[in-house]
């Protein structure tokens, strides 16, 4: 894609709230049709917190999902075909008027490019979009290497076919690599929440917020009849324990002494699985953290998603645990002062410690690859703010919990980046944090967080940039562990 208006983005914003409004209203529709249906038991109350930590024992023996790849391959068209429809149809885009000539120019290899368009589009939407052609495999019976390269080809057939427009570079990396990584997740998390054993009022709130976590799963449950259908878990159904927090609190930037207004956010963190158990198994242990805010930047503000692929035990004993873990990791940072996206491979050494009875310690240590990483070009480059580039990235944290009581977690990010596209530099990121929590009750807690972002940009034609960014958040944290 190689264009920049505003009209564009828009419609971009357009398409993704356009999807998740048909699947909020598709998943809400079949619910309230499911409840004219008799049921066994009465309708249940349910709250969003009991959805996530649902209890899964199993009951009956687990049925084993056959991979069957035409259905695999109609859900991948689908998600070729409905966009485009949309685009060409209802937004009416000159991108989406497709032709031989657009088809042929778009398939000669010299064609590629690196495109212009927003930085949400690039950074978000493109992986979002992954999401669905990595997981039309995914529930279809393969497995997580399986299904990754559909994520890619689903990216390439929309890159050449679906747009009249070069194809772009950085969009075939961001829809291939960060889709498998978003896919991995909310696949994960839609088979979580769903148990096939229960009934009333739980099961049909379970079965739309699934569907909402990922389309591609809840379509399929629709299609196979299993939407709200008493019967066996599939063997891919998962009982893993997630860890969860929601903060909502209030935060504020200050970019050069120059302090932004005080906004709103709300923040959810999740933690699924135990980095220490089945670490062999890619994706056994995610890290979530989302956060959203009402500042006019962008109502979605951090999305990192951590997904380990293997790992190998280094040390234990009663009170220590060394694990060295190879992982997954996809960035998206947007707020009122900074923004910033990459995608990633670490290797990193998780390290648990028992100092004394009430007293815990845990820390993480982590260095890899850049893949493909988006940092602010204070200079513009073609009409984008934001160059591309790879590099290394660096990770480091460290937790103490005192008598369950009081917690410190201090944490390090930080990033070398050469531009591939933009203007000639080298960019050094790093991103410090502090967070003290509280607990008043079991499982009600305050937190206060003071922070910094810190940005070198050495260019090799324009001057030198320092820019710093430190930031405050005070928060009510509300946290649940699952059985």
């Amino acid at each position: 894609m190689f264009i920049s208006e505003n009209s564009y983005w828009q419609t971009k914003q357009l398409r993704i709230f356009f999807f998740l409004l048909l699947q909020l209203t598709l998943g809400c529709t079949i619910t309230l049709y499911a409840f004219q249906m008799p049921l066994r038991n009465k309708p249940i109350t349910v709250g969003i917190a009991q959805l996530i930590t649902i209890d899964t024992g199993v009951k009956k023996t687990p049925t084993f999902l056959k991979k069957n790849f035409k259905a695999a391959t109609t859900q991948l068209l689908l998600g070729e075909i409905v966009p485009w429809t949309f685009d060409k149809y209802v937004a009416k885009m000159q991108y989406a008027s497709i032709s031989m000539e657009s088809t042929n120019y778009n398939l000669n290899p010299n064609s590629w490019t690196w495109d212009d368009d927003d930085f949400g589009t690039n950074q978000f939407g493109h992986p979002y979009h992954g999401s669905a052609f990595y997981s039309a495999f995914r529930v279809n019976g393969y497995s997580f290497w399986q299904s990754a390269p559909a994520a890619f080809a689903g990216s390439y057939i929309w890159e050449t076919f679906a747009e009249n427009q070069a194809p772009s570079i950085n969009d075939f990396i961001n829809t291939g690599f960060g889709g498998v990584i978003l896919g991995e997740m909310s696949f994960r998390l839609s088979k979580m929440i769903v148990n096939n054993h229960t009934r009333g009022f739980k099961r049909q709130a379970s079965e739309v917020l699934a569907f909402l976590m990922n389309p591609m799963n809840g379509f399929k449950r629709i299609v196979d009849h299993k939407w709200g259908k008493v019967g066996n878990n599939s063997a891919q159904f998962d009982s893993s324990k997630i860890y969860s927090e929601f903060d909502i609190g209030l935060r504020q930037f200050n970019a050069n002494k120059t302090g932004t207004a005080m906004v709103y956010y709300g923040h959810v963190k999740l933690l699924y699985g135990n980095p220490f158990e089945n670490y062999r198994k890619p994706f056994s242990n995610i890290s979530i953290n989302m956060e959203l805010s009402n500042d006019d930047s962008s109502k979605l503000n951090t999305l990192n998603v951590y997904g380990t692929l293997t790992g190998w035990f280094i040390g234990k004993s009663t009170k220590n645990t060394h694990l060295l873990i190879l992982s997954t990791n996809y960035d998206f940072l947007q707020n009122q002062a900074f923004l910033y996206s990459a995608e990633s491979i670490k290797l990193n050494l998780f390290s648990n410690i028992q100092a004394a009875k009430k007293i815990k310690m845990n820390s993480i240590v982590g260095l890899g690859a850049i893949i493909l990483a988006a940092v602010p070009d204070a200079y513009g480059y073609q009409n984008r703010n934001y160059a591309f580039g790879c590099g290394l990235a660096a990770n480091a944290s460290f937790g103490l919990q005192l008598f369950n009581k009081f917690s410190v977690n201090t944490n390090y990010k930080g990033s070398l980046i050469k531009t591939l596209n933009g203007n000639p530099a080298h960019y050094f990121l790093h991103i410090i944090t502090a967070e003290a929590q509280y607990k008043l009750l079991n499982h009600i807690g305050i937190c206060f967080e003071p922070g910094y972002f810190k940005l070198y940009g050495y260019y090799k034609y324009l001057p030198d940039v320092n820019e710093t960014y430190p930031y405050f958040r005070f928060s009510v944290r509300y946290a649940a562990q699952g059985k």
